[in-house]
């Protein structure tokens, strides 16, 4: 299409079509129109000159004019001219206005033509990209319809209709199988603005995608009468998601299911077949995990509230359902809970507690200097460490069955003494080692836990900020740390003096 063939009224229509079929602002088709004519007419009177094009918004027809701006001094004899200049051409402006001179309409050729139908067309994109950010930017969260465009080996395109987006790998059901021109609902995790224009990235393995399938299948959760308190998913395999009712007549695991399960069974067809459990969930962390790694029933609980873990103890018969297969079901419901979850067999808890048992009695005669009988009597009361012993008041000590108030003064006073020659111990070898004070005085740590690192090499807070999480688990062990997320977190903090660093450099 040569516009030198197009009608001034037609300019306008074309404008309007343009504007309906793209869905961008009329007069922002007419402004990347204007800017055509002004790069086809720079390339006939030179590439130089302040050259701007007008299309009358009315009857279409385009006025063409050269700019050339009056100054004192002329830095650029293409688009300015002097005070004295304009005077002498009696052109009647002054310094700083600019005088209009109209040129000839153009009689655009192949080339020309081509060159402003490639800026139109570039305009046009630029500002249907913007239209698209726009309309999708405030959409994170929503779920969308489209349809599959592309698939490759690394992400799939999905045609939304007013836009494309992508599902990268890593954001698709594994073993999934999609194919051009299937219709496909997705989930918007990000909206963004990048050197190819806007990106709409896209997701069906996110565990919020799973969260807003059930709240458009299952109107409680709309209206808010249920919440979907968390997910734990393994996409395309399985998954546990824990609701609560705020409505005490209306139980949340039945209205998520549904009637003969339709509503759960809405969301498994979406997800491939994948297996969804409905836990329901309650503040008691003990009762929640025990619903969790349902089937199974646990037959005792150990909660151990500063590790975040748990020792559930499994019949023998029962061991294969808790852990589920490749250790599913605990891992998922170690991930739904928040709780490292640890899982014994009632035989392998009772040999557990045996060797605690003799291992703690065992330190608390070697460093309290007593007999087994009064070391067993403390363990059995509940007493791990000597610092228990030596927090613990003579009430509490004296408390135990066959200790008097002398037996339960001695006690205190060796361990008392026992903690104190400990923490210098401990203080003398870090000193020894060279530790440096960041370190020394990070509260993340124990000493004891400061002194091994240092043990390791490790003497300052830059080196302890630059291992990462699996070198420091190494290090310190589960005795200190439940997992390497629960090192990283530390790794973290020992990191945040270099943000404030930053902060204060900038």
């Amino acid at each position: 299409m040569e516009v030198k063939s197009i009608p001034r009224l037609e300019l306008i229509q074309v404008a309007e079509t343009v504007s309906r079929e793209k869905s961008i602002d009329k007069e922002e088709v007419i402004t990347a129109m204007e800017e055509a004519i002004e790069k086809a007419a720079r390339t006939k009177y030179g590439l130089e000159r302040d050259i701007r094009a007008n299309i009358d918004r009315k009857n279409g027809s385009i006025n063409i004019a050269q700019f050339t701006e009056v100054v004192e001094i002329v830095e650029n004899e293409y688009t300015q001219m002097t005070y004295n200049e304009s005077q002498r051409r009696n052109l009647n402006v002054g310094i700083g206005e600019f005088y209009k001179q109209s040129l000839p309409p153009i009689d655009f050729g192949r080339i020309a033509a081509q060159t402003a139908k490639q800026v139109i067309s570039q305009k046009v994109r630029e500002a249907e990209r913007q239209r698209q950010f726009q309309e999708y930017k405030d959409r994170v969260g929503e779920i969308v319809v489209g349809t599959i465009k592309r698939v490759d080996n690394q992400s799939v395109t999905i045609d939304l209709g007013r836009a494309e987006a992508v599902i990268k790998k890593d954001q698709m059901i594994p073993r999934e199988q999609l194919r051009p021109g299937d219709r496909l609902r997705c989930f918007i995790i990000e909206v963004s603005e990048q050197g190819k224009g806007p990106q709409i990235f896209l997701s069906r393995s996110s565990n919020e995608f799973l969260a807003a399938l059930f709240t458009q299948e299952v109107p409680e959760i709309y209206d808010g009468i249920i919440e979907i308190k968390g997910v734990a998913r393994e996409p395309g395999s399985r998954a546990k998601i824990s609701a609560f009712s705020n409505d005490p007549s209306i139980d949340p695991v039945g209205a998520c299911v549904g009637m003969r399960g339709s509503r759960v069974q809405a969301v498994v067809g979406e997800l491939q077949g994948e297996k969804i459990e409905i836990i329901p969930w309650t503040d008691d962390p003990v009762t929640f995990v025990i619903n969790a790694l349902a089937p199974a029933v646990p037959s005792k609980v150990v909660m151990d509230e500063d590790a975040n873990r748990m020792e559930v103890v499994i019949p023998d018969d029962q061991l294969s359902l808790a852990i589920g297969r490749r250790g599913q079901n605990v891992r998922l419901a170690s991930q739904l809970t928040g709780w490292f979850v640890d899982i014994l067999t009632e035989a392998e808890e009772s040999e557990k507690r045996q060797e605690e048992f003799s291992e703690r009695s065992k330190i608390f005669i070697e460093a309290l200097d007593i007999d087994d009988v009064i070391a067993h009597l403390m363990v059995s009361e509940g007493f791990i460490t000597i610092s228990d012993i030596a927090e613990a008041s003579i009430e509490e000590l004296m408390s135990i069955e066959g200790f008097d108030e002398d037996i339960s003064t001695e006690l205190s006073e060796r361990a008392k003494n026992f903690v104190k020659m400990e923490n210098e111990r401990i203080d003398n070898a870090i000193k020894d080692l060279k530790v440096k004070n960041d370190l020394y005085d990070f509260s993340e740590l124990s000493k004891l836990s400061i002194l091994t690192l240092a043990e390791n090499n490790i003497k300052t807070l830059d080196e302890l900020a630059e291992l990462d999480s699996g070198e420091l688990f190494d290090i310190l062990g589960n005795k200190v740390f439940m997992n390497e997320d629960d090192a990283g977190s530390i790794i973290m903090k020992a990191r945040q003096h270099w943000f404030t660093e930053n902060k204060v450099d900038d």
